[in-house]
Protein backbone atom coordinates (compact mmCIF):
# COMPACT_ATOMS: atom_id res chain seq x y z
CA UNK A 1 0.00 0.00 0.00
CA UNK A 2 1.54 3.18 -1.20
CA UNK A 3 1.21 6.88 -0.88
CA UNK A 4 -0.11 9.28 -3.58
CA UNK A 5 2.68 11.21 -4.93
CA UNK A 6 3.48 13.92 -3.03
CA UNK A 7 2.30 12.75 0.52
CA UNK A 8 3.95 13.51 3.63
CA UNK A 9 4.06 11.47 6.81
CA UNK A 10 3.03 13.62 9.47
CA UNK A 11 6.08 13.36 11.52
CA UNK A 12 7.80 15.50 14.27
CA UNK A 13 6.56 17.97 15.98
CA UNK A 14 3.93 20.69 14.64
CA UNK A 15 5.69 23.86 14.12
CA UNK A 16 5.90 26.27 16.62
CA UNK A 17 5.45 23.40 19.23
CA UNK A 18 7.50 23.13 22.64
CA UNK A 19 10.78 20.78 22.99
CA UNK A 20 9.81 20.19 26.49
CA UNK A 21 12.98 19.08 27.55
CA UNK A 22 14.63 22.18 26.43
CA UNK A 23 11.73 24.10 28.14
CA UNK A 24 13.02 22.33 31.48
CA UNK A 25 16.98 23.23 30.84
CA UNK A 26 15.74 26.59 30.27
CA UNK A 27 14.25 26.30 34.11
CA UNK A 28 16.53 24.86 35.32
CA UNK A 29 19.10 27.51 34.47
CA UNK A 30 17.06 30.42 35.02
CA UNK A 31 16.30 29.30 38.93
CA UNK A 32 20.07 28.26 39.25
CA UNK A 33 20.86 32.16 37.76
CA UNK A 34 17.91 33.28 39.82
CA UNK A 35 19.33 31.55 43.35
CA UNK A 36 23.35 32.58 42.69
CA UNK A 37 22.13 36.27 41.70
CA UNK A 38 20.08 36.73 45.11
CA UNK A 39 23.60 35.72 47.29
CA UNK A 40 25.97 37.48 44.23
CA UNK A 41 26.79 40.20 46.66
CA UNK A 42 27.32 38.38 49.87
CA UNK A 43 29.70 36.00 47.51
CA UNK A 44 31.58 38.88 46.26
CA UNK A 45 32.14 40.38 49.42
CA UNK A 46 34.07 37.05 50.64
CA UNK A 47 35.70 36.68 47.91
CA UNK A 48 37.23 40.18 48.28
CA UNK A 49 38.07 39.42 51.75
CA UNK A 50 40.02 36.44 50.75
CA UNK A 51 41.71 37.30 47.32
CA UNK A 52 40.93 41.37 46.53
CA UNK A 53 42.74 40.81 43.15
CA UNK A 54 40.14 38.00 42.24
CA UNK A 55 37.05 40.13 43.68
CA UNK A 56 38.28 42.78 40.85
CA UNK A 57 38.22 40.08 38.18
CA UNK A 58 35.32 38.90 38.72
CA UNK A 59 33.47 42.37 39.02
CA UNK A 60 35.03 43.73 35.24
CA UNK A 61 33.56 40.18 34.09
CA UNK A 62 30.07 40.87 35.03
CA UNK A 63 30.17 44.63 34.29
CA UNK A 64 30.29 43.81 31.12
CA UNK A 65 26.85 42.16 31.14
CA UNK A 66 25.71 45.78 32.76
CA UNK A 67 27.52 48.09 30.68
CA UNK A 68 27.45 48.59 26.94
CA UNK A 69 30.76 48.27 25.33
CA UNK A 70 31.80 50.77 22.99
CA UNK A 71 32.21 50.30 19.57
CA UNK A 72 36.23 50.65 17.63
CA UNK A 73 35.75 53.42 15.94
CA UNK A 74 38.88 53.95 13.06
CA UNK A 75 39.86 57.48 12.06
CA UNK A 76 41.26 58.49 9.11
CA UNK A 77 42.53 61.83 8.64
CA UNK A 78 44.47 63.33 5.56
CA UNK A 79 46.98 65.74 7.79
CA UNK A 80 49.10 67.97 5.29
CA UNK A 81 51.89 70.37 7.26
CA UNK A 82 55.34 71.51 6.28
CA UNK A 83 58.15 71.49 8.60
CA UNK A 84 58.96 75.32 8.03
CA UNK A 85 62.43 75.37 10.11
CA UNK A 86 64.38 73.28 12.37
CA UNK A 87 67.27 74.62 14.54
CA UNK A 88 69.55 72.59 16.46
CA UNK A 89 71.70 74.62 19.25
CA UNK A 90 74.53 72.49 20.25
CA UNK A 91 75.75 74.19 23.40
CA UNK A 92 79.71 73.15 24.99
CA UNK A 93 79.01 71.57 28.59
CA UNK A 94 82.59 72.48 29.26
CA UNK A 95 82.48 76.19 29.36
CA UNK A 96 79.27 76.04 31.68
CA UNK A 97 80.59 73.76 34.66
CA UNK A 98 81.14 75.14 38.34
CA UNK A 99 84.74 75.17 39.28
Amino acid sequence: MGFAKGHKLATGRQKGAINRSTEMMKLTIARAVDNTLSTLSADLEKIRKEDPERAIELALKLMEYTLPKLSRMEVKADIQQRVQQISIHILDGTANKDK
